[in-house]
């Protein structure tokens, strides 16, 4: 299998998956001659041409109204916003149309679109570059949200977003797109949506992470183990929406500690429902309080600051100590 990096292996999704299905149209800002601001789409334009690699004009509401458009009358877009922070222009075609459509026309149309979008800090980028509004999308009833973690997975997880018969907004880490190389296989692969994964097993301490978290989430248990005896079994989510407790509540089960990482901001982010399903769940099995390793409840700061916003393999080390170490009742 040949080693990858994420922009590599969403290319080789798209790639494969224009050839197998001409319904497969890519559009947005720059993706058809230059190939994507960060090459996602390189080399789609001159292997399928513009009228399936659409250069749109700067117009987001525009490519997402005609993303859905197209969706509902049989195409099967992926439009790509090139920042995160640059959808909220089109939060009203997704939350009106696209992800109402089928509950509207009682099930008579499907808008089969994905809507990917680099998102999260550490690459020092400007303003409403750096956001993690994942929560907003997952709150939305009719959208499916997914965050992949690496190569491989992303890979999987875009295959079955253009295959979804609903919309899905696809959450793509900028500090991920290069950041390691992983083997992806040439064959095709899928993962299902609404699906997490055991990526390291143990029975001390659940971590539950996904995205650009997933990395120094690993290497705190490596720390944790190494220098404190602690094994700890972490969970890559994937999918924020639908969200699969299931595996997070029965890790809990058995560890009886738990603690959230994500990136967007601790007030009314994912790691809240994360945490109140675990309290639903997984009560009884608690042994500690859950805690949540989140950017804190600010604008994401630029540059000198970025770094102190972001949760780190540190921060989650130290919460996690404080954690095991916290009485169930003060």
């Amino acid at each position: 299998m040949a080693k990858m990096t994420m922009v590599q292996a969403i290319n080789m999704a798209l790639k494969q998956e224009m050839a197998k299905d001409d319904r497969v149209i890519v559009l947005g800002e720059d993706v058809g001659v230059d190939g994507g601001v960060f090459r996602v789409t390189d080399g789609l334009h001159e292997q399928f041409g513009e009228e399936r690699t659409l250069d749109t004009p700067l117009a987001e509401t525009g490519i997402v109204g005609m993303s859905i458009g197209m969706a509902i009358y049989g195409l099967r877009p992926v439009c790509e916003i090139q920042f995160s922070g640059f959808s909220y222009q089109n939060f009203h075609q997704i939350e009106n149309h696209a992800s109402r459509m089928r509950w509207r026309s009682q099930g008579r149309f499907t808008v089969p679109m994905v809507l990917r979008t680099p998102y999260s800090g550490g690459v020092r980028a400007l303003e409403h570059h750096s956001e993690s509004r994942e929560a907003f999308w997952a709150h939305m009833p009719g959208l499916k949200m997914v965050i992949p973690s690496g190569p491989r997975n992303a890979r999987a997880l875009m295959i079955s977003a253009i295959r979804d018969p609903d919309p899905v907004i696809f959450y793509e880490s900028k500090a991920l797109y290069r950041a390691f190389r992983e083997e992806v296989p040439e064959a095709e692969e899928t993962f299902p949506i609404g699906t997490s994964q055991i990526v390291r097993e143990g029975g001390d301490v659940t971590l539950v992470a996904y995205g650009a978290m997933l990395r120094p989430t690993l290497e705190a248990a490596e720390t944790l183990k190494q220098k404190d005896g602690i094994e700890a079994e972490i969970i890559d989510l994937l999918t924020i929406a639908p969200l699969d407790d299931a595996l997070f509540t029965a890790s809990v089960k058995k560890t009886g500690h738990a603690a959230v990482i994500h990136e967007a901001p601790l007030s009314f982010g994912p790691g809240a429902e994360i945490v109140a399903r675990m309290m639903e769940k997984a009560f009884y099995y608690l042994e500690k309080p859950i805690a949540r390793i989140t950017g804190y409840d600010v604008i994401i700061p630029l540059f000198s600051r970025e770094k102190s916003y972001l949760p780190d393999t540190d921060r989650i080390v130290r919460t996690v100590r404080k954690t095991l170490r916290t009485p169930m009742m003060a």
